[in-house]
């Protein structure tokens, strides 16, 4: 197995911080409860010029088990999975805007 890493990149607008920490805290609960998960790092950004000035990053054992937790999410255009929770960057709401990305290790320096 190949452990793969998903990668969100997201516009928090000012304001809107604490609610993106609480959204992304509760995701990460629930993922810990699932078999697979291996560990999240969340970022900030330390340039106010970028883009997108949080990144979180979950990296699962396999694409298997990441997809088994987000399984039904690419079946539909909510991004609900199997237990009804938004995946897929979809469980933050406007104005914040999420760019998942899933993304395996090619070179390891």
């Amino acid at each position: 197995m190949k452990q793969i890493s998903v990668i969100n990149s997201i516009e928090v607008p000012e304001g809107y911080e604490n609610e993106a920490l609480k959204i992304r805290d509760a995701y990460i609960a629930y993922f810990k409860s699932k078999p697979g998960f291996v560990s999240s790092t969340f970022y900030r950004a330390i340039n106010a010029n970028n883009k997108f000035n949080y990144v979180n990053i979950v990296v699962w054992d396999s694409y298997e088990s990441f997809e088994s937790v987000v399984n039904s999410g690419f079946e539909n255009t909510a991004g609900l999975n199997e237990d009804n929770r938004k995946v897929l960057g979809k469980g933050f709401p406007p104005p914040i805007k999420v760019s998942p990305g899933q993304f395996e290790i090619i070179r390891n320096d």
